[in-house]
């Protein structure tokens, strides 16, 4: 665990807010100089407390109108059968996450569709069809408030 300052702190959450920003456009929005700035930027990165940066698509914007999250319950759940559905759920190019969970269900899938009949179809045709499966739960995402990062 790498130890964070204050500055460490408001510099991640500038990166979250927007990773494409520059050393020295960081460095003036915290006071720092650029060298400063990128210093502080690759020993995160080293340490990995940053451990990459992503583009963020808008689903709805890409013709996917519908998210809904699966809960998962596997019929048998040894090594073998974990391995096998995860690799299989993998491929799915509809699912956008993979979570293996504790409580009711040993997996939570978040799915993309166009819409309700698309992810019938995706369900059908594909989840329901993967290794180990004995149960689903679906919720349908209403909305979505996207929260900052735990600092």
């Amino acid at each position: 665990m790498i130890e964070i300052d204050d500055t460490d702190r408001a510099l991640l959450k500038a990166l979250s807010d927007d990773a494409t920003a520059s050393a020295g456009a960081l460095g003036a929005k915290l006071g720092l100089s650029q060298p400063a700035t990128w210093r502080r930027i690759k020993r995160l990165k080293d340490a990995g407390a940053i451990s990459g940066t992503r583009v963020e698509l808008d689903a709805q914007a890409l013709g996917f109108g519908v998210t809904v999250f699966l809960g998962v319950k596997l019929g048998t759940k040894g090594q073998a059968s974990l391995g096998d559905f995860e690799r299989a759920v993998s491929a799915i190019p509809e699912v956008q996450t993979v979570e293996h969970v504790l409580g009711a269900y040993d997996y939570r899938l978040r799915v993309v569709a166009r819409d309700l009949s698309d992810f019938e179809r995706v369900l059908r045709r594909r989840i329901m069809l993967l290794p180990g499966v004995a149960s689903l739960d679906a919720n349908v995402l209403l909305s979505e408030e996207r929260l900052s990062g735990p600092l």
